[in-house]
């Protein structure tokens, strides 16, 4: 893995199997079996552009293979320079790319990357909020240039998915979560996956620390604002 001057990388446990693909069946069978150069992956916040990329970095991994993740909602914190020789890699993973647009130094290396990628054999791998025709890149031959690969769409999944999400979850953690607890949870807090994930986790920190298993009773005790909480 090709180090970020912050040490970003590959966060342990964010795989393929870890994932739950819900209706993106094509983006399951093409992410995981392979076969494209170049993939653009597109949808809402919470759809697992992230997660998908940061797999295909495990999985490359397992592979011998070397790679990159780079993380564009922290393009900020570094140097466009650091998309030189990216293409030597087997694997570059670029999330994030609509957090670029309208920045000419940005858009400008990404496009010459791009152009470098595609000579050779690196694989490419990029993510963002829409389309590649709905971005508002400011550079066209970009534009243009994003448009060449696969492009597929996540869509979020729907109660079902999210709970068999929670469960797996919290099997990984070492807990059950029964089917009518993670019912009551998903109708009574924020349905994003990241604050369900959070919410999963102060539910094992309680769980632990009193001792009881998740039981609606008990989730609700946790739910109620302080000051209703029996003492």
């Amino acid at each position: 893995m090709n180090q970020l001057p912050l040490g970003i990388g590959l966060r342990e446990g964010i795989t393929f199997d870890s994932f739950h693909f819900g209706n993106n069946g094509e983006a399951r069978h093409t992410l995981i079996h392979g076969g494209q150069r170049v993939i653009y992956l597109w949808g809402p916040p919470g759809s697992g552009k992230t997660h998908l990329l940061q797999a295909l970095g495990h999985q490359a991994a397992t592979r011998g293979e070397t790679s990159a993740y780079l993380p564009l909602a922290d393009a900020a914190e570094f140097s466009p320079d650091y998309l030189q020789g990216l293409e030597q890699l087997s694997l570059v993973c670029i999330d994030d790319i609509d957090r670029i647009a309208q920045q000419p130094r940005w858009e400008e290396a990404l496009f010459h990357l791009y152009n470098r990628i595609r000579a050779g054999d690196t694989r490419l791998a990029l993510t963002a909020g829409s389309s590649p025709a709905s971005l508002p890149i400011a550079l066209p031959d970009l534009r243009s240039r994003l448009s060449w690969g696969l492009v597929l769409r996540l869509t979020l999944l729907d109660d079902d998915g999210k709970l068999a999400v929670l469960q797996q979850r919290a099997r990984a953690r070492g807990m059950e979560l029964p089917t009518e607890v993670g019912r009551y949870l998903l109708h009574r807090v924020s349905r994003d996956m990241t604050s369900l994930s959070n919410w999963l986790e102060r539910l094992d920190e309680r769980s632990l620390a009193a001792q009881r298993k998740l039981t609606i009773p008990f989730v609700r005790e946790l739910l109620l604002p302080d000051e209703e909480k029996p003492a």
